[in-house]
This record gives C-alpha cells, sequence and structure tokens, in this order.
C-alpha cells in the first residue's frame, strides 16, 4: 500500500517544547519591555544623583569664589594699617606741640609750617581709611574706650565720657586705637541718698 512518508533528511520536527515567537513568556521570566523600563528607571535615578551631585559642587564652588574674593577685599582694604598705626604717635605729638604753642605765636612761620605738616599727614591718612573718634559726651563703650579714672559729675548722667585724654583712631569701620577717656560717675552724696531713699521704700 502507501508508504509511510518520512521527514527529509535535515529537517527538524517541531517538538512540544517549541512555540512561536510572539508567544507569551513563561511564569517568572520579563518581557523585553519590563527590563528595558527597569533600565530607563535606573538611568533616570543615576541622572538625578549625578545632576544633584552637580549643583552642590557647584554651591560649594560658589562659597569659596565669595569667601576668596571678601578676603582678598579685606586684606587689600587693611593693608595699610601696620604702617598707620605706627604713624598715630607722630600724629598725636604734632597735634599736642600745636596745641601748646596755638595761643603763644599765631603768626609764627615755623608753626605754620608744623600746622601744614600736621593737615597734610591727616588728610593723607584720611584718605587711606582713617577716621578720628568723636567721643566726648558720648556713653561709655568698652568697645570703643579705654577709662583711666571716673570722675563724679551730677550734671552729666553716670558713665558719660567726660574728657578725652588720648584720640582714638578707626580704620575703616575698624577700631586700630581705644580713646582713652574719663569717665563720669554718680556724686557720693547722690548715692547714699539713693540707697537711703530706696531702704526707706522697702521698709
Amino acid at each position: 500500500m502507501f508508504e509511510e512518508q518520512r521527514p527529509q533528511e535535515g529537517e527538524k520536527q517541531q517538538t512540544n517544547d517549541q512555540r512561536p515567537d510572539n508567544a507569551s513568556p513563561a511564569a517568572g521570566e520579563k518581557s523585553e519591555g519590563t527590563i528595558l523600563n527597569e533600565k530607563i528607571a535606573e538611568l533616570e535615578k543615576q541622572a538625578a544623583q549625578l545632576k544633584d551631585q552637580l549643583l552642590r559642587k557647584a554651591a560649594e564652588f560658589d562659597n569659596y569664589k565669595r569667601r576668596t574674593e571678601n578676603d582678598f577685599a579685606s586684606l587689600t582694604k587693611f593693608a595699610g594699617e601696620n604702617i598707620i598705626v605706627q604713624l598715630l604717635p607722630v600724629l598725636d605729638d604734632l597735634n599736642r606741640s600745636l596745641k601748646s604753642v596755638k595761643d603763644k605765636a599765631e603768626n609764627d612761620p615755623f608753626i605754620k609750617g608744623v600746622e601744614l605738616i600736621y593737615a597734610k599727614l591727616s588728610k593723607a591718612l584720611e584718605a587711606q581709611g582713617l577716621k578720628t573718634m568723636d567721643v566726648v559726651g558720648k556713653e561709655f563703650n568698652v568697645a570703643f574706650h579705654d577709662a583711666l579714672m571716673q570722675m563724679p559729675r551730677s550734671d552729666v548722667p553716670s558713665h558719660t565720657v567726660i574728657e578725652e585724654v588720648e584720640k582714638g583712631y578707626l580704620l575703616f569701620d575698624k577700631v586700630i586705637r581705644h580713646a582713652k577717656v574719663v569717665v563720669s560717675s554718680e556724686p557720693a552724696g547722690e548715692k547714699a541718698q539713693q540707697i537711703k531713699a530706696t531702704e526707706d521704700f522697702e521698709d
């Protein structure tokens, strides 16, 4: 009869475990789309981390740059502080000398020359940022004043600067020499009366 048709040589017989390309993946296996989405999510996470690091580094550099600029500006601003401080006693001596002879020889050419030198030196130092403190009549402040003594006074409030013994100076906004001053205090009689009044009120 008819002979059973056998597969030709080299032809592969389809088995049960073979399936078409569009068949669903087996349980537990991820599809190509899922794997691709996971990779995209991971890359986006890495990109966000790198962006955050970049922003942090940029902020750190900006702070460093600003701090360096401020330090340089401060260094330049106060570069002449040492020489100015050394010139202050010369300025004081000229000022004291002029005060001592002002009423004795107003028309003396030598004194006029000293006045001119003092004015030029003062102007040159002021151009570098030197400022003289105005202290008399102000409230005593340890940030600007050195108290040499206290003097009882009833005509001004206590702890008021009533006399300047030695000038104080600022270089821009920095104190380079405190003013040496005399400060007012309450008269002993008034202080005793205040204490007595307080004791009477408590009684």
